[in-house]
């Protein structure tokens, strides 16, 4: 049996390392948390949302991010300070422009391939992640939105998505809590959401009952190409494992594995470089709070329906009865993890106006960094050596693409790696 190793036990390494399993590959996930999905795929905004897969790579958001730049609280923030990572990626970004068209059908085809195998795997593995098929309404304030809204359509109908414009009326019957006035909208009934970290923990647990091996509280050091195997595959992983008392120091390991999926979210372009190859991942950091919901009044006036305001870039969905979560901003800031209020102020603020009758008392605030690429598109593919592979780089639509991209990874990497006799992972070093 093939052994891989699965870099990352995010979303996309989890559901990697499922599908690969379901191949027969002898899967070990390797990552620096004790637990999956505790980092970007932890507390995103929860859409499973086709309705979404306009890739950002066009004019209009390159203008508004000028407009930006400098207000605290705006969607979009860039910390002008220099960085050669930074620009180049941006430099990029401008270079696939011309890519928007295609890039937007191919994300939108993707994510409703990813929906149906997502529901396929939650129901037959009993996985409960708080899924509601409610459809995800987009809200639009002035005509000069709603008609951008309309070109978008039109690309996403190239992608087979199906959604419907709507007016004022039809947006306060299909959700009567939201407050305030809007121009229009549109509704894509297909849609849903759910709970990233539950569904991620979840189907984690059902690769460790089908015999995935979890290497936790890990951190990569190297990830080096050895070429051993008969076919030219083969690699080395070297991490450190955190000591499990105070007093012992870490224990610094290395395993070979026949391949690697990389699946390491921001981590995967350094870990890319050392095996040769360019991922040129910029990690935006997105806010989300989870609002708690514990009293009657809160829980009848928050929305079941997921929301996306076109104007601020929120976006909502609720959590089973007693939690809402509300996310949006995109940040440029380098891998700054810190949790900013006036960042995290704008999402409270919205949610009061828009829903007053909910209360803001008890509210968790969160921040993640998403791997982005410059084209906006995940990086699903062979690398350049035997046995190397991606499945990174998915950026805010991470949760909605993880389940077709895991499917398209294994199929890559049964082509390039049929499973051959088992052989034992061999122990290279330990200190």
């Amino acid at each position: 049996m093939r052994q891989i190793a699965v870099i990352g036990a995010g979303i996309t390494g989890i559901t990697t390392a499922y599908a690969l399993n379901e191949k027969g590959y002898d899967v070990t996930v390797i990552d620096r948390q004790r637990y999956a999905a505790m980092e970007t795929s932890f507390a995103n905004g929860g859409q499973l949302s086709a309705s979404n897969a306009e890739v950002w790579n066009s004019w209009a958001t390159v203008l508004k991010g000028i407009k930006w730049m400098f207000t605290p609280d705006a969607p979009l923030l860039m910390n002008p300070k220099p960085s050669w990572h930074k620009y180049s990626w941006m430099a990029e970004f401008l270079g696939n422009i011309p890519n928007y068209t295609a890039n937007t059908v191919e994300t939108t085809r993707l994510a409703i391939k990813a929906r149906d195998y997502m529901f396929d795997i939650a129901a037959r593995e009993g996985i409960d992640f708080n899924l509601e098929k409610r459809g995800i309404l987009h809200v639009y304030r002035d005509k000069a939105a709603q008609d951008n809204a309309r070109k978008v359509s039109a690309l996403y109908a190239q992608g087979g998505l199906e959604r419907r414009e709507v007016t004022p009326a039809e947006i306060r019957a299909i959700e009567p809590t939201l407050h305030g006035d809007f121009y229009g909208g549109f509704f894509t009934p297909s849609d849903s959401t759910g709970d990233i970290h539950q569904f991620t923990f979840g189907l984690a647990e059902v690769c460790r009952r089908r015999r995935v091996r979890f290497v936790s509280e890990a951190s990569v050091e190297s990830v080096r190409h050895d070429g051993k195997g008969s076919d030219g595959t083969g690699v080395e992983v070297t991490f450190t494992v955190a000591p499990d008392a105070e007093d012992r120091p870490p224990v610094r390991e290395t395993l070979r594995f026949d391949g690697v999926v990389v699946c390491a979210g921001i981590g995967s372009r350094a870990i890319a470089a050392g095996l040769g190859d360019r991922v040129n991942i910029y990690p935006v950091k997105g806010y989300s709070i989870t609002v708690m919901l514990d009293d009657e009044q809160s829980q009848n006036g928050a929305p079941w329906v997921s929301l996306l305001d076109d104007k601020t870039k929120i976006v909502t969905s609720r959590l089973g009865r007693d939690r809402f979560r509300v996310a949006g901003t995109a940040e440029f800031n380098g891998e700054n993890r810190d949790i900013r209020a006036d960042r995290i102020r704008p999402l409270v603020d919205w949610t009061r106006r828009l829903f007053p009758g909910v209360s803001t008392e008890k509210v968790v605030p969160w921040a993640g960094l998403r791997p982005m690429l410059p084209d906006m598109m995940p990086r699903v593919a062979a690398g350049k050596r035997p046995g190397v592979f991606y499945n990174t780089g998915h950026g805010h639509l991470g949760w909605t693409l993880s389940c077709a991209t895991a499917q398209i990874i294994a199929e890559t990497v049964a082509d390039a790696m049929p499973i051959e006799t088992p052989a034992p992972m061999l122990r290279i070093a330990a200190e």
